[in-house]
C-alpha cells in the first residue's frame, strides 16, 4: 500500500491509497501536523489502523444533541416500550442536551461526562433517577461505538456514579413493619380509595402500575389467583392507557391467601352497593381499540362497541385509582403518619417477609416477575447472606448437637 506526506501551506499532510472501490481508486488525505516528522508518524498510525481494521476510522462530526436524536429514533423508539421511550426522551431533553448537547460527539471526554454526572448528583435527584441518566448515556455512547461507528471508544466506561444519600432509593427498599402497615391501614381503612391497592401490594408485591390495572377478570377468588398481564400508563395526551408489563416475565399468576381473598370479596360487594347508591352518577370505564381507557357516567345516553372494563381499584363513585392518585396517599403516610414510605416499599416488604421466613428464592422470583433469578438474588443480597448464616447454624445443630 502506497502512502506519503506533503506540505501544503504551513502544514504537512499525509495520504495513502485505499485501493479500488467499484472500479475507482480511493485515497485518504488528512492533516498530519506542523512538521514532516509529525505527518510521517500520523501516516504510520493511520496505515496501521487501516491494516488492522480494514478501513480508516474517521470520527463523526455529529454533535451530542443530534446524535441523541439519532439514537432515540433508530434504537429507543424501535426497541423500547412507551414508558421507556418517554423517560429517555425526558432525560435527553431536560438534562443531556442543555448541558453537553453542543459538544461534538467525537470530542466528548470522560472528564466532561463525569463532571456532568457529579453536578446532577448534587442537585438532589434520587439515586434511581441518576442511575437512569447514567444508563441513557452509557447505552447511547456504547451504540455510538457499535453498531453506529461514530466514535472509536465509549467514554462512559470510565465514569462512576458518585456516592450519594438518596431518600427515594432508600424508601423504595424500606421494609414496612407490621405495626407501621397497620397504622397505614387505620389511616386508609376499608372504604378509602387507597385501602385496596395498599392491601394488594402488601400481599402480592405487585408494582403500582400493575396493581392499578387489575380488573375483576384478572382475579379468581375461588382459585385464589391474581393474573398480572398489563399495566396502566399515562401518555402524552394526558389520558390513561393499558400497556404491556415491564418484561414478559412480569406476566404472571400470583397465588393469594385467605386474608386477601376475604378483603377482595368484601370490596367487590362494596362496589356493587355503591353502583346502586350512586346510580347514574357512578363511573363506568371502557377501553377502545388503541387501549385508551375512558369513563362514562350514567347521566349520558352512551352507546359504544368498546369493551367495558371493571377495575378492582376504584374510588367510592367508581372512579379509577391511578399511580398519580396514589402519590397523595404516599405524601400523607410520609408527612402525616411520619412513616418513610413509597408504594414500591410494599413490594420490597412483601419479598423480604417471604425470604426471611424461608420462602424458596425461585418462587419469590416468579411472584415478583423478575426475568432472572440473579435480579432477585442481587436485590436481596443482605437477606441471602442471612440465610447462608442460618444454613450454617442448621448444619451445626444437626452435626454437633449439644
Amino acid at each position: 500500500m502506497k502512502g506519503g506526506v506533503r506540505k501544503r501551506g504551513n502544514n504537512w499532510y499525509y495520504y495513502f491509497d485505499l485501493g479500488k472501490v467499484d472500479g475507482k481508486r480511493k485515497k485518504i488525505e488528512r492533516k498530519g501536523g506542523r512538521t514532516k516528522k509529525e505527518a510521517e508518524a500520523a501516516l504510520r498510525k493511520a496505515l496501521q489502523e487501516y491494516e488492522n481494521a480494514g478501513l480508516f476510522f474517521e470520527p463523526s462530526e455529529i454533535s451530542v444533541a443530534d446524535y441523541m436524536d439519532y439514537w432515540l429514533k433508530n434504537y429507543v423508539m424501535v426497541n423500547c416500550k412507551y414508558n421507556t421511550i418517554d423517560g429517555y426522551t425526558r432525560i435527553i431533553n431536560n438534562h443531556i442536551k442543555p448541558a453537553i448537547g453542543v459538544y461534538k460527539l467525537k470530542s466528548i471526554t470522560p472528564a466532561v461526562l463525569q463532571q456532568f454526572v457529579n453536578e446532577k448528583s448534587t442537585q438532589g435527584f434520587s439515586k434511581n433517577y441518576l442511575v437512569n441518566i447514567v444508563s441513557v448515556l452509557s447505552g447511547s455512547f456504547k451504540a455510538a461505538v457499535f453498531p453506529y461507528k461514530f466514535i472509536r471508544e465509549n467514554p462512559m466506561q470510565y465514569v462512576k456514579l458518585p456516592k450519594n444519600e438518596n431518600t427515594k432509593y432508600d424508601t423504595d427498599r424500606k421494609v414496612i413493619t407490621q405495626k407501621e402497615f397497620q397504622r397505614i391501614i387505620d389511616r386508609f381503612p376499608q372504604g378509602s380509595s387507597f385501602y385496596i391497592p395498599l392491601q394488594i401490594a402488601y400481599h402480592t408485591g405487585t408494582r403500582v402500575g400493575e396493581c392499578c390495572a387489575l380488573t375483576w377478570d384478572d382475579v379468581d377468588l375461588d382459585k385464589g389467583i391474581i393474573d398480572v398481564n398489563k399495566i396502566i400508563l399515562k401518555k402524552e395526551n394526558k389520558q390513561w392507557y393499558f400497556g404491556s408489563t415491564k418484561t414478559t416475565s412480569s406476566i404472571r399468576q400470583i397465588p393469594i391467601g385467605k386474608t386477601l381473598i376475604d378483603i377482595l370479596r368484601h370490596h367487590k360487594k362494596w362496589q356493587m352497593e355503591n353502583r346502586l347508591r350512586f346510580g347514574q352518577h357512578y363511573n363506568y370505564y371502557y377501553v377502545d381499540k388503541n387501549d385508551r381507557i375512558y369513563s362514562v357516567d350514567g347521566t349520558k345516553d352512551y352507546k359504544t362497541t368498546d369493551n367495558q372494563v371493571h377495575f378492582v381499584c376504584t374510588k367510592e363513585d367508581g372512579g379509577l385509582v391511578t399511580p398519580e392518585t396514589i402519590r397523595y396517599c404516599s405524601r400523607v403516610i410520609n408527612y402525616e403518619l411520619m412513616i418513610q414510605f413509597n408504594f414500591h416499599a410494599l413490594r420490597h416488604t412483601h419479598a423480604t417477609l417471604l425470604i426471611e421466613n424461608g420462602a424458596n428464592m425461585k418462587d419469590v422470583q416468579k411472584r415478583l416477575g423478575h426475568s432472572r433469578l440473579a435480579t432477585t438474588m442481587d436485590t436481596y443480597t443482605h437477606l441471602t447472606e442471612k440465610m447462608s448464616k442460618n444454613t450454617v447454624e442448621i448444619f451445626e445443630k444437626v452435626c454437633h448437637p449439644k
